[in-house]
């Protein structure tokens, strides 16, 4: 099998979006996403990370000294980036449980509450290479994982997230469509 550079992609750009847990999400890559999608925005020059991880449990035998099985026990898929839009969306989704209300017409107050509870909303992740278009749903996820907020004449401020996607009532923790030619099946 040859290397082919035309299969090497790159990020050049896309969107965060998040929407209530239960929102239907495209299912081909030419439907726009609905109303219920929202934009989180600029993100850093980082981009997005995506890491899928998965945990296995050896089973030993006393004849072996290598494990004679394998079993599978967990998976972990997150989504991690830093939003730099500050807007409603971006700084509700950092603190949880949280809400936005316009005290007058210039003046927004933001009640960060003290014990917030779980939240769970629908991802959507979109970048483009070109013509190549990628979108991965996560369907039921939270933000677990917070950095740090830098508030510097330097730097933008910076909303750094870490999402967690869990599993749904399919066998599915996330669906990635694609229309890259490399990706047709065999």
């Amino acid at each position: 099998m040859a290397n082919d550079a035309d299969n090497v992609r790159v990020g050049l750009t896309g969107s965060i979006l998040m929407a209530p847990k239960g929102s239907t999400a495209p299912v081909d890559l030419d439907t726009p996403w609905d109303a219920a999608w929202l934009d989180l925005g600029f993100m850093s020059d980082d981009g997005v990370s995506m890491e899928y991880s998965t945990d296995v449990e050896d089973i030993n035998a006393w004849q072996s000294l290598s494990p004679v099985r394998r079993i599978l026990t967990s998976v972990d898929m997150t989504l991690g980036f830093t939003a730099i839009e500050m807007k409603t969306r971006t700084i509700t989704a950092y603190f949880p449980g949280s809400t936005m209300t316009d005290v007058s017409g210039t003046v927004h107050k933001l009640d960060i509450p003290a014990a917030p509870g779980p939240q769970e909303f629908a991802f959507g992740l979109e970048w483009l290479d070109g013509d190549i278009k990628n979108r991965l749903v996560v369907s039921r996820g939270e933000i677990t994982e917070r950095g740090a907020i830098t508030l510097a004449r330097s730097e933008a401020a910076a909303l750094e997230m870490t999402v967690s996607a869990y599993a749904s009532s399919a066998p599915e923790i996330a669906t990635w469509l694609s229309n890259d030619p490399a990706w047709a099946a065999a």
